[in-house]
């Protein structure tokens, strides 16, 4: 696997054997711990850039990090900002994810299971922010802009929609 996310493998290893063992408690704590390991990493990497490209001086403390009182957002796709997971195949292109052994399932979930992703936007008046429901005239226009049909666009939005797609 020659450098090839050993983490994730490593946990799905851990997680089997405890799982086949009939320890589900195990399992579960292993997944956890690691699913809080990779948003750390997330929030030490968001840290990191805000340093070295636009805060040079951020030293936040916890308090500030979770009332978001820091320059910059990190959203990621499948969040409230972002409900539509299906940007993700093109961010880990551009990531080169090919070198990382990070895949996508058919429904855009991430494996290794414990990892991450996120945007930086480092503007000042960046704020976070949800999508509110979505209308079908909204769902229509969207499909239209990303160039697929309305089901795939509302099977994508889906726990967005003001309407029943039916």
């Amino acid at each position: 696997m020659e450098g090839r996310h050993e983490a994730g493998i490593v946990i799905g290893e851990l997680a089997a054997g405890f799982e086949a063992d009939g320890d589900d408690y195990q399992a579960i704590m292993v997944k956890a711990l690691a699913d809080r390991l990779a948003e750390s990493f997330a929030e030490y990497a968001h840290l990191r850039a805000r340093r070295d490209w636009f805060e040079p001086d951020a030293n936040p403390d916890v308090s500030d990090l979770h009332a978001e009182r820091f320059r910059g957002i990190r959203p990621a796709f499948g969040y409230p900002a972002s409900p539509d997971h299906s940007g993700k195949p093109a961010m880990l292109d551009l990531l080169g994810s090919d070198r990382t052994g990070i895949t996508l399932t058919e429904s855009f979930a991430m494996l290794p299971a414990a990892s991450v992703s996120g945007l930086i936007f480092a503007h000042p008046q960046s704020r976070y922010f949800t999508v509110g429901r979505i209308g079908r005239d909204q769902a229509e226009d969207y499909a239209r802009r990303r160039g697929v049909s309305l089901a795939q666009a509302e099977k994508w939005l889906s726990p967005n929609l003001s309407y029943d797609p039916r």
